[in-house]
This record gives structure tokens, C-alpha cells and sequence, in this order.
């Protein structure tokens, strides 16, 4: 298959790639130029911006469009008019974010929309915005839409350090701040999982909307947390710090600390169908191994929208962790 990638030089469009080309098929990507531009030189490269670029693609035609950079209506908007009659399919890798609040998330959960549809402000109005881009990717490619919500996405080559800051904090040995309650459910999908059940859906042409999330089984705070000591291997010894200390404290959840969330923590991501159709998760001792042993030199992303890397400074963890002891 000959799939156009919006993006793929950078961590979910990085692995998707890695994954078509392993598989057998032609991917072509669509790139700034700016992120990792040395990564698949065997690869064709079609240098272009998505606002003011896209007449490098007129005249071309693909099996497939994976879009795993979308984020601005707007852009999004022009991506799929430009294709429209160019493809026979458009794949969009979306978010959970989507939804409304809830305890429990499943594909026919309501989702948001931005408190004003004219904003660009990503950071604020993230699910809103990948709302409205799935709906412009819909008029565009009716029934031929496929909509990939993933919850957090972890593994290597990943630049945030949403989920890298664990193992690798937990590597690094000594006392450890584990926040909040130790059986606090965590979820997330390795991007390897991802990136392979989204090829495996477009080769067989599917539509329609599939959460994707993980891990496999219930997986703990703690387990993830000891897990991450085991396969490090690790000295680490944890310290447990309730929800309201760090609440008072002002620590970020998500941010400062990965996967952390205060009660009522993260919802369940209903993801039965994503199963039913092949979504494949591997497990977690081998999400951490591969983020310990990858290189992640790389460069990330940039949109002037980002967050600095997640995780809590070291001077930041011996302070709270010397104020949790005077505290007690």
C-alpha cells in the first residue's frame, strides 16, 4: 500500500512508519523537515507545511493518509480538502480527550467541543480542538473515515516524558516520591501497539472509531512503580505522598508527576472493540525495558504549543519529600 503520513519523523508517526515499512508498504511522508529530518532515508520525503505546502502533493494519489499531526481545525481542514478524491481512506489519530468527564469512556461517550470554536490554544483546549478536527476529516472522507482515540501514549523515542520519567527516575536509585494512593489504577497504550493495530486496520480498509488503550491487565501505581524497579534493575525505595500533600503543594498532576491523577483518578477506557478487532497489547516489563534502552536524542516537535518535559526536578523531589517527613 502507498500511504501518505502526515507527519513521521517523530515518535507515533515515527513508529507507524518503522511499522508500514517492516509490513512491506511504501509510506510517504509529509514533513516540515524540521523534526529527526534524517531518520528513513530510504523513505520519501515531501518537504511542506500543512497551512501553506500542500500543493506539493496535487496530482498524487494514495491507498491511505495516516494523519498523526493534526491538532488545529483549521489545518486539519485544508489537509482533507487537499486529498479529498486523492485516497480511499483517511486515518486520524485522535485522543480520549475527546470525551466528556466521566468514570466510564466507551466510542459512543459524549464528547467536547472548545468553549470557543475559534481558539487555537491547544494547550487549554486540546480534546475540544481534536474534536473538531475528526469532524472536518469526516465531511471531507464520509465513510472513509477511520478515528484512532488513543489514551496516554508511551514507549520509546517518546519526547514528553509522560511515562519515561518512571523508569528512568527509578533507575537512577535512592528515595523515590510516589504520589498519591499506592493502588490507584494507571493506563496507557505503548505506541508500538498503537502504531501496529492502526496499520492493521487500514490494510483491511476498516472505519469507524476505536479507543485504544492499556495495559493489558489492571495495572497499579505500585505494580507499575516496582515493575519499573525490577527491570531497571533499581536500589529505588518509595515513599508514598497522599493526593491532598501534593495538592497543597502545588504539584502538577500529569506534569511534575507522570500518570498521577487526584481521586478520582484516571476514568476506564472502554476499549472492546479495539480488541475484538485485533489490538494486540504487549506487557508492561517490556514498555519500560525499551524506554531504558532507547536512545532518545532525537529532537521533538515543535508547534509553540508545548509543555516542558514531564517529571519532577530533583531538587523539587528532595524538598517535598523533606517537607512530607516534617509534616507527619
Amino acid at each position: 500500500m502507498r500511504i501518505l503520513v502526515l507527519g513521521g519523523t517523530a515518535f507515533v508517526g515515527r513508529h507507524l512508519v518503522e511499522a508500514a515499512l517492516a509490513r512491506g508498504h511504501e509510506p510517504v511522508l509529509f514533513t516540515r523537515g524540521q523534526t529527526n529530518p534524517d531518520v528513513f532515508p530510504e523513505v520519501e520525503h515531501v518537504q511542506g507545511d500543512r497551512e501553506q505546502g500542500l500543493d506539493r502533493l496535487a496530482g498524487r494519489s494514495f491507498d491511505t493518509v495516516v494523519d498523526t499531526s493534526g491538532y488545529l481545525p483549521r489545518v486539519v481542514a485544508a489537509s482533507v480538502r487537499a486529498l479529498a478524491g486523492h485516497a480511499e481512506q483517511y486515518a486520524f489519530v485522535s485522543t480520549i480527550s475527546v470525551y466528556e468527564e466521566a468514570a466510564r469512556l466507551s466510542e459512543d461517550s459524549p464528547t467536547r467541543r472548545p468553549a470557543d470554536p475559534a481558539s487555537e490554544d491547544v494547550g487549554a483546549e486540546y480534546g475540544g480542538l481534536k474534536t473538531l478536527c475528526e469532524e472536518a476529516v469526516r465531511r471531507e472522507f464520509p465513510g472513509k473515515v477511520l478515528i484512532l482515540r488513543p489514551g496516554l501514549i508511551v514507549g520509546p523515542h517518546d519526547y514528553t516524558g509522560r511515562f519515561s520519567y518512571w523508569p528512568r527516575r527509578i533507575a537512577r536509585g535512592g528515595e523515590v516520591l510516589a504520589p498519591g494512593r499506592p493502588e490507584a489504577r494507571v493506563w496507557f497504550v505503548d505506541v508500538r501497539d498503537l502504531a501496529a493495530f492502526t496499520l492493521a486496520l487500514v490494510e483491511h480498509g476498516e472505519t469507524g472509531v476505536y479507543n485504544v488503550d492499556g495495559p493489558g491487565e489492571p495495572l497499579t501505581m505500585r505494580g507499575l512503580l516496582e515493575t519499573c524497579r525490577e527491570v531497571a534493575p533499581s536500589d529505588a525505595r518509595f515513599t508514598w505522598v497522599p493526593d491532598v500533600f501534593l495538592t497543597e503543594h502545588g504539584v502538577a498532576p500529569y506534569t511534575e508527576l507522570p500518570l498521577w491523577l487526584p481521586d478520582p483518578g484516571h476514568p476506564q477506557v472502554e476499549i472492546r472493540r479495539a480488541l475484538a478487532t485485533g489490538l494486540e497489547l504487549r506487557p508492561v516489563r517490556d514498555t519500560i525495558a525499551a524506554v531504558l534502552a532507547a536512545d532518545d536524542a532525537g529532537s521533538a516537535p515543535v508547534y509553540g504549543w508545548e509543555r516542558p518535559r514531564a517529571g519532577l526536578d530533583p531538587a523539587r523531589e528532595r524538598e517535598l519529600l523533606a517537607a512530607w517527613r516534617a509534616a507527619r
